[in-house]
């Protein structure tokens, strides 16, 4: 079944004309990601070259994709801008409050209890409105996105930083807010900054233990976790012709992981064989027909160093097994150099779970893959000596696999096969003996490996790893074993070496499933009641953030100076947090409280400069906004990395902070907190950084002549009653400033449709 074809018909039909156009415009042969944002602005036909780092431009997205964490902010500010139905195609996938305990039939259940309310109030709010959605237990959104919507040369908007993943088949999809979402479904233009490019040449062909995981995670130990920020990834060489489909995903789902705004790959054959291998042969036919305007131009890929900003070539064929982490995706080791590395730095030898499956690694190849691991493991009578677990990436890959008898053979090692949602990967894990806070390793084929993202364990080291590695390690329970030089002992006490994992990119059968989990809206939504309890402790109805009064912001209390790493984990934790992400007033109780104080190196824990005593980060903020006052947060280098998670902005909004000082700032998070009407700045100098004394006041100047590309002025006011006035710098436009100035975007399309 194809959704929405004719809506892709629509985008086939005008995409030659847009971009021969954009090609006489530019005056230059064009690289994919320019054919397709060239082909979604929001003016039609292109007036001028934009600049890439430079311009603003606005663009019409195709559709909007939501999961069921950050669904509920998104729609609870959808219903309050005046539409009575999405103007593109939208979904709904409810995926990430199923915790991860005892196993899938089990979790789901629990799942459906515990959350019935949210899944009732989302249910119903998608019927209303005209949104698709999908149920707990259908699936992780990014799979269900790649199997169901995405295609090539589309773009896309996904309330969820991984949305990156349809990338694999060729589509523009980017990671942003909520407000952003509700934007392109009133039927708004979505701004972007025109985004830097970063070419990926891959030649050679993977081989052996290699995957296209071990792709992405060299590159990430190339780039860093904010390389690639401001900018697209584009894949291209023979090398990528010869990835399958879902490893392009893959390779794409970790570019998030280096602040990369999305990554791509073009049309190829194994993009047609996986749109044909999901029923979808009517959208290969079409891309067939288009096929020129979904790859770059030949000139381009001929002398990329002409084309791109950034070049990077890996020659796959020479490309090893990487093993990143801890703590941190871009600490990337060579599988060779593994063991060294664990020794030299005291890591936890002894693996105590490994951990397949996600968003990231969980298609047909990859469980094939890592099965074919798991039956060696029986034949050759190995003890698997760390606990084991696999997360389906949809309920159509579960039900395949379980076909195939591949679910079977992870249970025979003593696998546990949990729910098709996120679980583990987003710190939804009931991990027992987690809270004693012990020092221990994992291995997990996920994307993210934050201190306490998995199991909310500062000292749990998380290595991300392919499956077909992470199951080979979970074998051997040692995190020095290289399977591909080293012998293990089995049980009748015999040397044996695995051998090199096989997988299958398509079922030989066919995909099937049962029931997919897919609710379609109703026809006419106008009689549909969405009820919030005025009681509720998990749904909140919305009220209008204020507009800013026209004047300059003074007498600032300082809230926390944030220390080194602070990504959107440490300013609105997940975990047993995300039940609370449809009432605003509740989540915001988890405001910074994993983010480290400068000033005594500790967590959830700065000094109250009402009363001169130690408390709680949320706690201070609601006592600062109780007083009448402002606050600020200062903090390092980009600052909100990580997830897209639209609730780090909007709880400092709630509890009365008005500013956001910075280095530098992740481009998802920056643009959530203008969204939300606050003042996203940076240093100048970021040596001012240094100057910010715990018991500061500041003052933010200027703001009465508030334009694009105009610093700002922040006096900061020492206790001592000594001054220091610094330049802070800003990148808003005129829209933005227009939200800043209406108090937040989503006041400003409230004003426009009333």
């Amino acid at each position: 079944m194809t959704f929405d074809i004719e809506m892709i018909r629509a985008v086939y039909a005008g995409i030659a004309e847009k971009v021969e156009h954009a090609k006489k415009i530019v005056n230059r042969p064009l690289t994919l990601t320019e054919k397709i944002l060239y082909s979604h602005l929001d003016e039609g036909l292109v007036s001028k070259a934009y600049i890439r780092g430079e311009s603003y431009v606005d663009f019409n997205p195709d559709r909007v994709a939501m999961q069921d964490a950050t669904a509920q902010m998104a729609l609870l500010q959808f219903m309050q801008a005046g539409k009575t139905k999405v103007a593109v195609p939208s979904t709904v996938h409810c995926d990430h409050l199923i915790q991860a305990k005892l196993g899938a039939k089990a979790d789901l259940e629990t799942a459906n209890i515990t959350n019935k309310e949210v899944y009732d109030f989302l249910s119903s709010v998608s019927n209303k409105y005209g949104i698709g959605f999908w149920k707990a237990g259908a699936g992780i959104i990014h799979q269900v996105l790649l199997e169901n919507y995405a295609f090539p040369g589309g773009m896309m908007i996904g309330t969820d930083s991984h949305t990156v993943n349809a990338g694999g088949l060729g589509m523009i999809a980017i990671g942003v807010g909520g407000a952003d979402a509700v934007d392109v479904m009133a039927g708004m233009p979505w701004e972007l900054k025109f985004p830097k490019l970063i070419g990926i040449k891959l030649t050679g062909k993977l081989s052996g233990w290699a995957s296209p995981k071990d792709v992405i995670l060299k590159v990430a130990g190339i780039l860093t976790v904010k390389g690639g920020t401001g900018a697209i990834l584009e894949y291209f060489g023979e090398g990528a012709k010869s990835i399958s489909c879902t490893g392009k995903g893959t390779i794409c789902n970790m570019g998030a992981e280096i602040g990369a705004t999305t990554s791509i790959f073009g049309y190829d054959q194994k993009m047609k064989d996986y749109l044909l291998g999901t029923d979808r042969a009517d959208v290969a036919e079409l891309a067939d027909g288009v096929s020129v305007y979904l790859n770059g131009d030949a000139e381009v890929y001929e002398n990329p160093e002409q084309y791109f900003d950034q070049l990077i070539e890996i020659n796959l064929s020479e490309l090893e097994p990487h093993i990143n982490g801890p703590f941190t995706p871009d600490l990337a080791t060579p599988l060779s150099e593994f063991a060294k590395a664990v020794k030299e730095n005291n890591w936890p030898q002894k693996l105590e779970v490994g951990l397949i499956g996600s968003c990231t690694n969980s298609s047909y190849e990859d469980i094939t893959r890592a099965a074919s691991l798991a039956q060696q493991a029986i034949d050759k009578k190995l003890k698997v000596e760390s606990e084991y677990t696999v997360t389906p990436g949809s309920e159509m890959v579960r039900y395949t696999v379980e076909r195939d008898g591949y679910l079977d053979t992870f249970e025979k090692i003593g696998g546990i096969v949990l729910a098709n949602a996120c679980g583990p990967c987003i710190g939804q894990w009931d991990r027992h003996n987690a809270d004693k806070g012990e020092k221990n390793s994992i291995m997990t084929s996920f994307n993210r490996n934050f201190a306490k993202r998995n199991d909310g364990n500062p000292n749990t080291h998380g290595f991300v790893a392919s499956p077909e590695i992470t199951t080979a390690f979970a074998i051997a329970g040692d995190l020095c074993f290289n399977p591909m030089t080293d012998y293990l002992i089995n049980k009748d006490g015999e040397k044996v070496k695995l051998e090199e994992p096989q997988g299958i990119d398509f079922p030989a059968k066919g995909f099937a499933v049962e029931d997919n989990g897919y609710q379609a809206p109703a026809e006419d939504g106008s009689s549909v009641v969405v009820n919030i309890s005025p009681d509720s402790q998990r749904l909140q109805v919305l009220t209008p953030f204020d507009k800013w009064d026209g004047n300059d912001i003074l007498d600032l209390n300082l809230l926390i100076k944030a220390k080194g790493k602070c990504t959107t984990d440490h300013i609105s934790m997940a975990g047993p947090w995300l039940r609370y992400r449809g009432h605003l007033d509740n989540i915001s109780n988890n405001l910074l409280i994993g983010a480290i104080n400068f000033f005594n190196d500790k967590a959830n824990s700065v000094k109250n400069q009402l009363s001169e005593e130690y408390a709680a980060v949320p706690d201070n903020a609601r006592a600062y906004k109780a007083a009448g006052k402002g606050s600020i947060i200062i903090g390092d280098e980009n600052y909100g990395e990580g997830s897209s998670r639209e609730h780090a902005a909007m709880e400092p909004r709630n509890l009365g902070v008005r500013v956001v000082l910075v280095k530098s700032f992740a481009r998802i998070h920056e643009t959530n907190l203008k969204k939300q009407g606050m003042l996203a700045l940076t240093f100048t100098d970021k040596s001012d950084y240094d100057k910010i004394q715990e018991d500061d006041r500041f003052d933010v100047i200027g703001l009465k002549d508030f334009t694009p590309g105009k610093p700002l002025e922040v006096v900061i006011h020492h206790k001592d009653g000594t001054n220091d006035t610094i330049k802070v710098n800003h990148t808003y436009n005129e829209s933005q400033i227009s939200w800043f100035k209406a108090g937040s975007a989503l006041n400003l399309i409230r004003e426009k449709n009333n």
